[in-house]
């Protein structure tokens, strides 16, 4: 008889909208317990769904951990498997504002359908990108985009409206940078509003960035957005919508493999959705298929 896969659920309880507070209870329903055995742990604060995964990975006890959160949250337990070079998949539970890795892997957004992913355990190795030493599994960004990632930090409420606020209470009063960069050893300067490293397609909520980002391609999408006037705020809104951000004449995209920025002046990098204070000299690379994930059968990464 084949023993069952192990599974350690971590899951962030204050995480997004409130879903992950079913968790137990989907687990229970809704997990395959002919093929699966779980144990439940629960963050305490920032950055610990790292400490459980590394120490999760270095036991050798799980072939799979799964984050129940937000973006931030499945960072986390992606940084803390890196940490430990292993193998060990990675499974998604979307209970976030913007489950930004998620929408791009076709993850389902209800915890039920998403326990039918862990259920088929099909996983595929995607890339990961390295900011300053720091994991980061979807995307990373500079300037107007970190701002508003530390500010929404702060506030209350989280989802859509919530971040759309801090969006419009900041942009009136935002000044572009000029950034001093070197993409793949060629030096360059640009003025942007922000610029994102992309290695999945969004920031979540499907606001599509980066439209032909691939996960498993071993390059970064880098998306640099030059100040965006507020009359052209409806034709890019629906550019957004329809994936077809690149078309916009504010925005350059330049696949790389290694980028340096020189003057981040406002320090700040959003992380995956969480703001994390880096400096001014932001070093930035890929690494090609090193976290296995599970996923959709068949869909496009």
């Amino acid at each position: 008889m084949t023993e069952n896969k192990k599974l350690l659920v971590i899951i962030n309880p204050i995480s997004g909208v409130g879903k992950q507070k079913t968790i137990e209870a989907v687990l229970e329903s809704h997990l395959n317990h002919n093929l699966f055995d779980y144990e439940i742990r629960y963050t305490e604060y920032a950055p610990h769904a790292t400490t459980i995964a590394e120490e999760a990975c270095l036991s050798k006890r799980y072939d799979a951990i799964i984050a129940v959160g937000g973006d931030g949250s499945v960072n986390d337990v992606a940084a803390g498997i890196r940490a430990a070079k292993s193998d060990v998949a990675l499974g998604i539970i979307p209970c976030g504002s913007g489950n930004g890795l998620a929408r791009h892997l076709r993850i389902p957004l209800s915890p039920k359908k998403a326990m039918d992913v862990i259920n088929n355990f099909y996983s595929e190795k995607i890339d990961t990108i390295s900011i300053n030493g720091n994991t980061c599994a979807s995307i990373a960004g500079i300037g107007f985009d970190a701002l508003v990632a530390h500010k929404f930090s702060t506030t209350q409420t989280r989802g859509l409206q919530a971040y759309t606020e801090v969006i419009l209470s900041e942009y009136p009063f935002y000044k572009p940078s000029v950034y001093r960069l070197n993409i793949d050893g060629k030096e360059m300067e640009r003025k942007a509003l922000f610029i994102s490293f992309a290695n999945s397609n969004q920031f979540g909520y499907n606001t599509v960035v980066a439209p032909s980002a691939s996960l498993n391609d071993g390059l970064i999408d880098v998306c640099i957005v030059e100040l965006i006037p507020l009359i052209h705020m409806p034709i890019i809104a629906h550019l957004v919508l329809a994936h077809k951000f690149d078309l916009s004449q504010h925005v350059e995209i330049i696949k790389a493999k290694s980028i340096k920025v020189y003057n981040n002046d406002y320090e700040w990098v959003n992380l995956d959705g969480e703001a994390v204070k880096m400096g001014k000299e932001i070093d930035i690379k890929i690494n090609n298929k090193k976290l296995n994930i599970i996923c959709p059968h068949g869909k496009e990464k």
